[in-house]
């Protein structure tokens, strides 16, 4: 029988191991929202009923979008591999892994963003367009500020898939809590490190989703104090 891995061990390896993680995350979410808004903003721009309608424009981008949505993570860890190493030097490890989280992060970022700017009343577009502003300035002063709280939670539902994405990619080599579960807890049979990563995952996963939910409450009630 295989002697479990010491508790000071695994607190080690969840230590590295979550630092890993949050790294990952973090700089994916970072480099999706700065790249992923500006496309939900195009696709509600030139949606029917958008500032700019411009039908063929909003198909084939909203194809794009989509086809990158439903790529399957692993399959796009895979295709990437050539341009993650021309990009990084290398196609394993915590760094490497940014580049397809990044990459499958920004059609799920901007789909989310069209739908929240969507929600948008019509009637308050309408009113800054009366007044002669340009479009920059309505995306900015009407369209961002007003949806900005659910954008928060969007950003905030981004980061938690990206989690689990980052776990996929520890399988094929990206490190982190993924690689650690599969890798010393799994393969190895030690039940002691599979476990305790799986609880790290939920408690930063919780913590995660709790921050932004507070931070897109604060927003609103300055928003609405503002009014």
């Amino acid at each position: 029988m295989r002697k479990a891995t010491p508790w000071s061990t695994v607190f080690d390896y969840l230590v590295t191991a979550t630092g890993e993680t949050l790294y990952m995350v973090a700089v994916s979410t970072l480099i999706a929202t700065v790249l992923g808004v500006p496309v939900g903003v195009w696709l509600q721009l030139t949606a029917p009923g958008g500032l700019h309608p411009r039908p063929l424009l909003h198909k084939v981008l909203g194809f794009v979008v989509d086809l990158g949505r439903a790529m399957p993570f692993l399959v796009l860890l895979v295709l990437l591999t050539s341009l993650t190493r021309t990009l990084i030097g290398q196609s394993i490890g915590p760094t490497a892994a940014i580049v397809p989280l990044s990459v499958g992060a920004i059609p799920f970022v901007a789909r989310l963003v069209q739908n929240v700017l969507s929600e948008v009343h019509v009637t308050i577009v309408e009113a800054a367009v009366t007044t002669g502003a340009s479009t920059l300035r309505i995306v900015r002063s009407v369209l961002l500020r007003e949806s900005l709280p659910a954008l928060v939670n969007a950003i905030g539902v981004t980061a938690i898939a990206l989690l689990g994405y980052s776990a996929m990619a520890g399988v094929l080599g990206g490190g982190g809590l993924g690689d650690l579960a599969v890798r010393l807890g799994y393969q190895r049979f030690d039940d002691r490190v599979l476990w305790s990563t799986v609880a790290v995952l939920a408690v930063v996963a919780t913590v995660i989703q709790f921050g932004f939910n507070r931070l897109a409450r604060g927003l609103d009630r300055r928003r609405h104090a503002s009014i």
